[in-house]
């Protein structure tokens, strides 16, 4: 039996994107200085929000403008199904030397799937503990990972998990190195 996928849309995203930081209608509301009604509206692909109002929106959400304004048309069989690699959204701030695309068609499951670029002698600027379960599998280059107290050098082929535990990674090397890393529960 095949499950229709519901479309990914803008305001799919932003519900899924308010649960998963534990925010109400109301709280978001507030902090955008926007009635709940409204809100509700944009959550129910009833309205539009204007650029300015998806800037407010991205603020409060932690996420980039570009993570919320790119929703690519694709073939009504595809939506909720397919991402080709060029309507990849990009996610993450990329201040650290990472850059990260999602993989995944929408924001809706119970994990996201991640392309993850680290530049060339990038590094997380501080460690990160997320009540998630994360597994990244190196495509290419190398990465070194410190996990709880223990530091791992990856190499392509390697993967790891990281579940609720404190981490940093770096790219002290002179090439590019490419994961694709899973999370569960969504954090973008």
């Amino acid at each position: 039996m095949q499950m229709d996928a519901p479309p990914a849309t803008l305001g799919s995203d932003l519900r899924t994107l308010r649960r998963t930081r534990g925010l109400t209608l109301q709280q978001l509301a507030d902090k955008l200085g926007r009635s709940v009604g409204w809100l509700s509206q944009v959550e129910r692909d009833l309205s539009e929000p204007s650029i300015t109002d998806l800037r407010h929106l991205a603020k409060a959400l932690e996420v980039s403008v570009s993570m919320l304004a790119r929703h690519e048309a694709a073939a009504p069989e595809e939506v909720g199904r397919i991402v080709r690699r060029g309507t990849r959204r990009p996610i993450g701030s990329r201040v650290s030397g990472l850059v990260e695309e999602l993989l995944s068609p929408d924001l809706a499951d119970d994990f996201e799937m991640v392309h993850c670029r680290f530049e060339p002698h990038s590094q997380i600027g501080e460690t990160v503990t997320r009540p998630t379960q994360e597994v990244a599998f190196l495509l290419s280059g190398r990465l070194e990972m410190t996990i709880g107290a223990d530091r791992f050098s990856i190499f392509p082929g390697d993967s790891f998990r990281i579940r609720g535990e404190p981490f940093r990674w770096e790219n002290p090397h002179d090439e590019a190195a490419v994961a694709i890393w899973v999370i569960a529960p969504p954090v973008y």
